[in-house]
């Protein structure tokens, strides 16, 4: 599926999850999604006035998190649904972020704006992970920190199969029955399995300029947080 094509397909999407989405992704997680939130506002080490983008903050979960915790923070939650972002918008505190529709592969800020940048469920939906990547980094102050929640394909082992008849079966009967959409979770399940691997994950991130990359997995090792930063401005000595 080329760029255009896909970029729709998932939007279009995502406006129709948008009213059962939150419910959706507690009932799939058993609740643990809100932890993995906390612990990337973690991994994203912020200070005082911070300034943050929530990249496909889909209703916001991540950005009201920072918000809560960092109350002098700058936060601004963008996704490209705005089925999503009215959605957010709603909830209680929704006025006390910015919104904004964006494309992740062509943000609408400046560079060099953000001490931190977050993103849950992103990379597995884009066409282009490196391209996505790089306008993240290019978007980074020097020394700010990249921090990416999402899924992973399950490792070897003997839940595997277990975890495989979830994702292909379970999942898409849950979605119909909660949702009323069993394709698009059929989608969320197949872009899980075909997704990068923690490891193949962490050279992408390399290959985008970024250095001390981490990562942790959460979940019979089925979710990953990998954060990262951008390499700080490198001072010259004096000639």
């Amino acid at each position: 599926m080329n760029e255009p094509d896909k970029a729709e397909k998932v939007r279009a999407m995502f406006d129709r999850l948008a009213p059962r989405y939150d419910l959706m992704n507690r009932l799939m997680t058993l609740g643990q999604d809100q932890r993995w939130r906390r612990f990337v506002v973690d991994r994203a080490v912020l200070g005082d006035g911070a300034t943050v983008l929530d990249l496909a903050a889909g209703t916001g979960d991540i950005a009201f998190e920072v918000k809560r915790r960092h109350p002098s923070a700058e936060v601004i939650a963008g996704d490209f649904s705005i089925g999503m972002l009215a959605q957010g918008k709603r909830r209680d505190a929704g006025g006390r972020l910015r919104w904004v529709a964006c494309d992740a592969m062509r943000l609408p800020f400046a560079d060099g704006v953000f001490d931190a940048v977050a993103f849950g469920y992103l990379l597995r939906n884009v066409a282009d992970i490196h391209r996505t990547l790089r306008e993240i980094a290019r978007v980074l102050k020097p020394g700010g920190r990249a921090v990416c929640l999402d899924t992973t394909p399950p490792p070897p082992g003997p839940l595997r199969p277990l975890i495989h008849g979830y994702l292909r079966f379970a999942l898409p009967l849950m979605g119909r029955l909660v949702a009323g959409n069993a394709g698009a979770y059929a989608y969320l399940s197949g872009s899980t399995l075909a997704f990068e691997t923690p490891e193949k994950l962490r050279d992408l991130f390399a290959d985008a300029g970024f250095i001390d990359i981490g990562h942790r997995l959460f979940m019979f090792k089925t979710v990953a947080v990998h954060w990262a930063v951008k390499p700080p401005v490198q001072k010259t000595g004096a000639s």
